[in-house]
C-alpha cells in the first residue's frame, strides 16, 4: 500500500472559495512582484500567462453579470493598466522565446 496524499478534511464551499481566493492573491502578488518574468516565459512553461489570468477573471464576472471590461480585468491581474504594464516591464521576445511559443491554445 502507498502513501498517497488525501485531500484535505472535508471542507464547507465558503471556506473553499475563501483559500482559492487567497491563493488566486498571492498568485496575482506574485506576478505583479516578477515584472521581469514575461509573459510569453509564463507561456512556454506553463501554457498560462497574466492576460490568461486577467480572460479568466472577466469570464468569472461575465458568468455571474457584473459589468468587468477586459481593460479592467487586466488592472485586478497586472495591477496597472495593460498597456502601461508593457511599457514599463515588457521587452520584446528574444528569437528563442519566439520559437519556443506554441501560440494560442496551449492553455
Amino acid at each position: 500500500m502507498t502513501d498517497t496524499p488525501t485531500a484535505p478534511a472535508a471542507l464547507d464551499a465558503a471556506t473553499r472559495t475563501e483559500l482559492e481566493a487567497a491563493a488566486f492573491r498571492r498568485l496575482v502578488a506574485h506576478l505583479q512582484a516578477r515584472t521581469d518574468v514575461q509573459n510569453i516565459d509564463l507561456m512556454n512553461l506553463a501554457g498560462f500567462c497574466r492576460n490568461c489570468l486577467g480572460n479568466w477573471y472577466l469570464d468569472a464576472a461575465q458568468q455571474r453579470g457584473l459589468p468587468l471590461t477586459k481593460e479592467e480585468s487586466r488592472v485586478a491581474v497586472y495591477g496597472m493598466p495593460y498597456e502601461e504594464w508593457k511599457a514599463r516591464h515588457q521587452s520584446e521576445a528574444t528569437p528563442e522565446q519566439k520559437a519556443a511559443f506554441k501560440g494560442p491554445g496551449q492553455h
